[in-house]
């Protein structure tokens, strides 16, 4: 049996579309693995801020700020999308303003922190959007029945394009230490590299991808911001109908929260609790990339085998055991395993809450439901790192308890999953599918 079969996508999608696809998740996790998790937040902290008692709790604080811009305007841009059937223009849009948000924080030394949170702010942002607006291709692209799967090629290809962005990162960083540089000299590079390589891998979805849907208003409608937020407007007002969806979104928001704790605080975690210095640390966030392209890819499949629900309640487990792990690690060794552990869950949790926001979202609307997850996402990106920001800054720097702390998201998510009747919400959306088309 073929690793990537054609039966697993939808009559007249071919492969070298998936593949572009995919390549947007190749071309975007370099951002959050060099600038979110292994680079920049350590140097913000570190350098940026000099150390200083308040640099976590700024770092954190700025990923907070740019989750609340998002929160607040991507449901409507969801609406905006399907009604106009603008995913592939909108996408664009986001790529350059990452691109270029992610190349500004070159210019971020010692002491520049306002230049420093505006940039991570505005490049967060769009990097949400464009995340938001790929998802909502997926349904497209793969039949109902091999979501999970589909999903996971992408999730799992996409940490390889992670992988080369902090390998070449790496190189310099080895390099330029070899030559007696500085910090504030070789990070700046690798924000340069991170935003090149993702400008580069982008043109390749942007030439293979298509716009399958088609603009749901006339010519002669109104298909702007009011139309899009009326929209949105009656769909949180039908919520009750999307039970499940909404339960699914109440999950997300607990265990992504646990998720952008780790990907937002491990570099700043490795170096402030076990003195890690930025090479071993890079080193530590390429092998969790390794495990998260594994656990991605191979469980993909398993979740299209035992359904979506049972196989992200595993990860949710493993994510617990994880936690506790991290949290009694008082040396490198142990911190590995659960460094290898975060990363078989990482991938695994975020590919299959993917596939299964999917799944429960109507066929004609699906970029406004993609919309509502990330809203959900992103309130999780404020909750989990201003949460373990906020413990460290009132125990006076205790990173351990911190990150103890960050298990109990992933026992909460585990809790909300139970209310996710998968069957129920299908047929959900399929009921709203038909109120659609009789409209």
């Amino acid at each position: 049996m073929p690793l990537f079969p054609q039966t697993a996508l939808k009559p007249g999608v071919r492969k070298r579309e998936v593949f572009g696809w995919a390549m947007y998740d190749f071309a975007n996790s370099g951002y959050t693995t060099v600038v979110l998790t292994a680079v920049f937040s350590a140097y913000f902290v570190g350098s940026v801020a000099n150390g200083e008692a308040w640099g976590t709790l700024a770092w954190t604080s700025a990923l907070a700020v740019s989750s609340l811009i998002v929160m607040l305007t991507m449901p409507a841009i969801g609406a905006f999308a399907d009604l106009r059937a603008a995913k592939k223009r909108l996408l664009l849009l986001s790529t350059v303003g990452c691109v270029v948000g992610t190349a500004a924080l070159a210019g971020a030394g010692p002491g520049d922190v306002a230049w420093a949170l505006v940039a991570i702010i505005l490049s967060n942002v769009f990097y949400s959007y464009g995340d938001s607006l790929i998802a909502a291709f997926l349904p497209e692209l793969a039949r109902d029945d091999r979501m999970g799967s589909v999903s996971g090629w992408g999730w799992s290809f996409g940490y390889f394009g992670g992988m080369l962005t902090l390998g070449l990162s790496l190189w310099y960083v080895i390099w330029a230490q070899g030559q007696g540089l500085p910090a504030s000299h070789f990070v700046p590079v690798t924000m340069l590299i991170t935003a090149g390589i993702f400008g580069a891998s982008a043109l390749v979805t942007f030439a293979l991808l298509k716009e399958h849907a088609r603009p749901q208003a006339k010519p002669t409608e109104d298909a702007g911001l009011r139309a899009s937020l009326k929209r949105l407007k009656r769909t949180w007002g039908e919520a009750r109908s999307f039970q499940d969806f909404t339960a699914l979104l109440a999950c997300s928001v607990a265990y992504q929260a646990g998720i952008s704790v780790v990907i937002a605080l491990a570099a700043v975690y490795a170096q402030q609790v076990l003195g890690f210095q930025q090479t071993q640390t890079m080193m530590l966030i390429f092998l969790v990339n390794i495990a998260a392209a594994i656990g991605a890819f191979a469980w993909g499949y398993v979740q299209d085998l035992i359904g979506h629900r049972p196989a992200l309640a595993v990860t949710l487990a493993g994510w617990i055991v994880m936690s506790v792990l991290a949290a009694m690690a008082t040396g490198p060794g142990l911190f590995w395993v659960a460094a290898v552990l975060a990363g078989l869950c990482m991938g695994s949790s975020q590919s299959a809450g993917r596939a299964l926001a999917g799944v429960l979202a109507p066929e004609l609307r699906r970029a406004e439901f993609y919309g509502l997850w990330t809203f959900a996402v992103r309130l999780s990106a404020i909750l989990g790192p201003m949460t373990y920001g906020l413990v460290t800054w009132l125990t006076d720097g205790n990173h351990r308890l911190a990150i103890a702390s960050t298990g109990l998201f992933f026992v909460a998510g585990l809790v909300l999953l139970f209310q996710v009747n998968v069957q129920r919400g299908m047929a959900a959306a399929q009921a709203a599918n038909g109120k659609a088309a009789v409209a």
